[in-house]
């Protein structure tokens, strides 16, 4: 039996529910996309305990963090679950597998993607019920809905909670600031002295990144109006940090890898503005309720641009052939179309996005 909701069809709760497992152990946006769905679960049964089965850092995030997840599992390293960090071994899957049965979980929910390889995951949990997300080469789930490619990542995972009698509670993501968390953004960071506006020019997949000299033209821009600008990275993005901050060539400040997870989503609620490429820290901002501008592909924007805009300007980039080789790369999952398909390049498929619509947007937004 299903009743109707502002989303859709929603099917009647599980009965006499007493621990839910989430399987999500991907990226940070990836996880923040997932927040609206995990508080309908909370809505839909206050009494349960809902446990994330997700990566070590999300074990980190959550500690002593208020919101709908309980407590965390951290899954062993998988093929298609999540990769190893350093010291890690793939060989851990079964003695997990065996040790999570002994939870008893009445329900388990695979918000992890197409399930090739998360559904036969959340299956070896032995819950009384299964749900979530199929594509086509995937083995079922007890109760099922189609994974498609282009969906917004928010509804897809509200979608596949209702088949489990959790209807929306909302749509828009949204991350609790700790205490601890300001403390640590202000050790690092100090009081500011004028407004900050947050620069994040990284993103693991290159396609996705602005060109940092566009990122240093909007950093000098922005700090000629008087703002401090901070230009924020992981390790990992160093070098393209470096480049904005060279780009620049007016005093901004790098901060590499000097905050946890915590710690940025503090320095970001106490930002007037973050602009970003498409990535975890962008979504963060968004969820502690920052203004942002993001710097989207357009296939990207259908996933996982926000649809408020009273206080966000997601900026698309209408490229769609490869600006190296010219396959037009919407034939992967298109493949109908005529033309050609497999383009290997990782040039950024965003550089026709103009430096003055950026700087447009964010004189809109402060």
């Amino acid at each position: 039996m299903v009743s109707p909701s502002l989303l859709g069809p929603v099917a009647e709760p599980v009965p006499d529910v007493a621990r839910i497992a989430v399987l999500r152990a991907n990226a940070l946006g990836d996880f923040i996309f997932t927040l609206p769905a995990l508080e309908s679960l909370r809505a839909a049964y206050p009494a349960a305990e809902i446990v994330l089965l997700g990566a070590p850092w999300h074990a980190k995030l959550w500690r002593d963090r208020p919101g709908p997840v309980d407590r965390v599992l951290v899954v062993p390293p998988a093929p298609g679950i999540r990769a190893p960090e350093a010291g890690e071994a793939e060989d851990g899957l079964a003695d997990f597998l065996a040790a999570a049965r002994e939870e008893r979980f009445d329900l388990a929910l695979q918000l992890h993607g197409g399930g090739g390889n998360s559904n036969p995951v959340v299956a070896g949990l032995g819950a009384r019920v299964t749900a979530g997300l199929r594509a086509e080469d995937a083995p079922p789930l007890d109760r099922w809905i189609r994974y498609v490619y282009y969906q917004h990542e928010v509804i897809r995972y509200l979608e596949a909670v209702a088949l489990v009698g959790a209807p929306a509670t909302t749509v828009i993501p949204a991350l609790a600031v700790t205490d601890a968390d300001r403390a640590e953004a202000r050790r690092v960071l100090g009081a500011p002295e004028r407004p900050r506006i947050a620069l994040h020019p990284g993103a693991s997949d290159t396609r996705r990144r602005w060109p940092p000299e566009r990122f240093g033209e909007v950093a000098r821009a922005l700090a000629g109006d008087g703002y401090e600008v901070l230009v924020t990275g992981t390790p990992s993005e160093q070098e393209t940090v470096d480049r904005v901050v060279a780009s620049a060539g007016v005093p901004v400040r790098a901060e590499v890898g000097t905050l946890s997870l915590g710690g940025l989503a503090a320095c970001y609620a106490d930002c007037a503005l973050v602009i970003s490429n498409d990535t975890g820290p962008l979504h963060l901002a968004g969820a502690v309720g920052t203004s942002t501008i993001g710097i989207y592909w357009l296939g990207n924007l259908i996933n996982g641009a926000t649809p408020l805009r009273a206080r966000h300007r997601p900026i698309a980039s209408w490229t769609t052939r490869c600006p190296v080789c010219g396959v037009d790369c919407t034939r992967d999952i298109y493949p109908h179309r005529p033309g050609e398909s497999g383009c290997a390049h990782r040039d950024s498929f965003v550089t026709d996005v103009p430096v003055a619509e950026v700087l447009e947007a964010a004189a809109d937004l402060r």
